[in-house]
């Protein structure tokens, strides 16, 4: 089979178009044929290795290369073959999955535990875009901030993939929502379902005046000393990640408001994956429930071929995508 493999580290042609061997699953996973993966800021981190500081601490960045040969964390498409311990899925399924490694290729090996059926409503493109921008959302804004309905929630970074899932979840779960994103990124926050919008290039929204219950920053263009100001005192501020950085960023930021969350009389935490990968089955699930119903719609900015997923990788590396990058395979 075709894979994009990474050897080691570097820029989005590091990734090697190449033959290597089709994955047999073990007992309680699910061989499924790849039909549409999505590129994020997770795959590029392991692409470049960045930043240079997680390579000293645990996880799936090695010193020289990545500990994941085939990248990509989302995967939708249909059951090839499945494990001996699997007795609820058989072949020609269609699935959708967090994989967490694996889609850049034409057939991935996937645990039972990561994988759920896909939306009948959305296409493998769409579907491949749900996983892990919209469980994180879920998470951040349900497990960690204890979103409650008419609860005041501003969204922070809320025209990227992450963003523009928070948006929508939030509305679903019956909060006003306020979301900060640029300029041309307005109507698209407004047509998601915003009550407000903030450009945050003409209005700092920690200046305005306005108080929220609940801030998730995907954008990390604030400390938390500074968003504490569009904070309620018995508000919550959800930390998802911060700005790029080769050294330090994003993780200097998130560490920072780990450290800073003791002393503070209003809660901060800190989005961390091994919170909700051993239950991503069941916040698919759940999000499939949300889409079924109409309220939570993917929004995809650009769609590539399988033979261009470096380009893709570039164009999403770049900052500026509107919702998810999606690659055809």
């Amino acid at each position: 089979m075709k894979a994009f493999v990474l050897r080691s580290y570097g820029p989005p042609e590091a990734l090697e178009l190449t033959d290597v061997a089709r994955p047999v699953p073990a007992a309680d996973e699910v061989l499924v044929r790849v039909r549409a993966t999505s590129v994020q800021p997770y795959d590029w981190h392991h692409l470049r290795g960045e930043p240079y500081v997680a390579r000293l601490m645990p996880g799936t960045l090695g010193l020289r290369t990545s500990k994941i040969s085939v990248l990509g964390a989302d995967l939708a498409g249909e059951v090839e073959a499945v494990g001996a311990a699997v007795t609820d899925l058989r072949p020609g399924d269609e699935v959708f999955a967090l994989a967490g490694r694996g889609g850049f290729a034409e057939y991935a090996r996937v645990g039972r535990d990561v994988l759920a059926p896909k939306p009948r409503s959305l296409s493998f493109e769409q579907a491949a875009a749900v996983p892990l921008a919209a469980v994180t959302a879920l998470h951040a804004l349900r497990d960690q901030g204890h979103l409650e309905p008419g609860q005041r929630v501003l969204v922070n970074g809320a025209s990227g993939g992450v963003g523009t899932f928070a948006v929508q979840l939030a509305k679903a779960f019956g909060a006003h929502v306020t979301g900060v994103c640029g300029t041309r990124n307005v109507e698209l926050v407004r047509s998601i379902g915003a009550d407000e919008v903030i450009d945050y290039t003409a209005q700092d929204f920690t200046r305005t005046g306005e108080r929220y219950d609940l801030l998730l920053d995907n954008a990390g263009s604030h400390s938390v000393r500074s968003l504490r100001r569009a904070m309620t005192p018995s508000a919550t501020c959800v930390v998802v990640g911060g700005p790029a950085g080769r050294w330090l960023q994003p993780v200097g930021h998130v560490l920072a408001a780990a450290a800073v969350s003791p002393l503070l009389s209003q809660r901060v935490v800190v989005t961390q994956t091994s919170g909700y990968l051993p239950r991503a089955r069941d916040l698919l699930l759940t999000l499939t429930e949300l889409i079924e119903d109409g309220r939570l719609t993917p929004v995809i900015d650009r769609t590539y071929p399988f033979a261009d997923l470096p380009a893709a990788m570039a164009y999403q590396e770049e900052g500026h995508a509107s919702g998810k990058v999606v690659v055809t395979v």
